[in-house]
């Protein structure tokens, strides 16, 4: 009989290589990248781009995003190796750790291409962007100062978005300031449920000086300060929706705690505060054209 198709040396390859290429893939940290490339999506067509300049915008948030996942596992190999991490794939050895770091750099590179194409200020900001994070894999994370990169990152996403308009109109200082401090309130907001396993591996970034009663302050204070911003920043008085808004991010998160608080991992503060993100991304893509 002939030998199983499963059994071929080249159907052997195929499944290597499909293997380290579905690897890489979970290595760029997938959800995240997918999540904030689709809010600068949605925030270019929300601020008045064309269809050429939306798909700019998605191909140099995308690879920023990907060049970030990437340099994050692979800095974090060791780390993840000794704790026993096999859901990640450099850790595991599904995908080797300078084939991740060498994706890193084109997907950096290719952040830096795709952003001129729009003009120098817009894509300095992309840029900003993109080394800020890179600046938080290392050596920020484990640093008091952890939550900076966040910030800025953050920051600098809507004001990339609006400067890749044509004639390059400055960003609102209030969509800029309203996206610093979403991103700062979910840096607190992402680490709650890892605090101990984050501990154990030698991370020591901000969250985890603060603790557990600390970081949901901060996640709560700045998530709401965000929300409060994208509601009061805008010309005019702010709308039922919006007033609302903020209510939902006074109310939801101590709730969520007090239900939570005999859980030893704190999820429900965790979905609380990011319920609150939510609605803060939706108030930033709907707050309308600033261009």
């Amino acid at each position: 009989m002939p030998p199983s198709v499963a059994r071929l040396p080249g159907n052997d390859q195929t499944s290597v290589m499909s293997s380290r290429v579905l690897g890489l893939v979970r290595a760029s940290h997938p959800e995240p990248a997918a999540a904030v490339t689709t809010v600068a999506g949605l925030l270019a067509v929300g601020v008045g781009h064309s269809p050429r300049g939306v798909v700019t915008v998605v191909v140099t948030v995308a690879a920023s995003q990907l060049a970030v996942g990437w340099s994050n596992d692979a800095l974090d190999a060791g780390r993840d190796a000794t704790v026993g991490r096999t859901d990640k794939p450099v850790a595991a050895g599904v995908v080797g750790r300078r084939v991740t770091a060498l994706a890193a750099l084109v997907a950096a590179v290719t952040t830096g291409a795709v952003a001129l194409t729009t003009n120098p200020v817009a894509a300095s900001w992309a840029m900003v962007g993109l080394v800020s994070a890179l600046l938080y894999n290392w050596p920020l994370k484990s640093s008091p100062v952890s939550v900076l990169p966040y910030a800025v990152s953050f920051g600098a996403l809507p004001a990339f978005v609006v400067l890749a308009l044509p004639d390059a109109p400055a960003p609102p200082a209030w969509l800029v300031a309203a996206a610093a401090c979403l991103g700062a309130g979910a840096h607190f907001a992402n680490v709650l449920p890892d605090l101990a396993d984050d501990a154990r591996t030698g991370v020591r970034g901000l969250p985890h000086r603060l603790g557990p009663v600390g970081s949901r302050a901060a996640a709560a204070g700045l998530l709401l300060a965000a929300t409060a911003t994208l509601v009061l920043g805008p010309p005019g008085p702010p709308s039922g929706v919006g007033l609302a808004a903020v209510a939902v991010a006074v109310v939801v998160p101590p709730l969520s705690w007090y239900a939570g608080r005999a859980a030893t991992r704190p999820v429900a503060a965790f979905r609380a505060v990011m319920l609150v993100a939510l609605i803060d991304v939706v108030l930033l893509v709907t707050a309308g054209r600033v261009g």
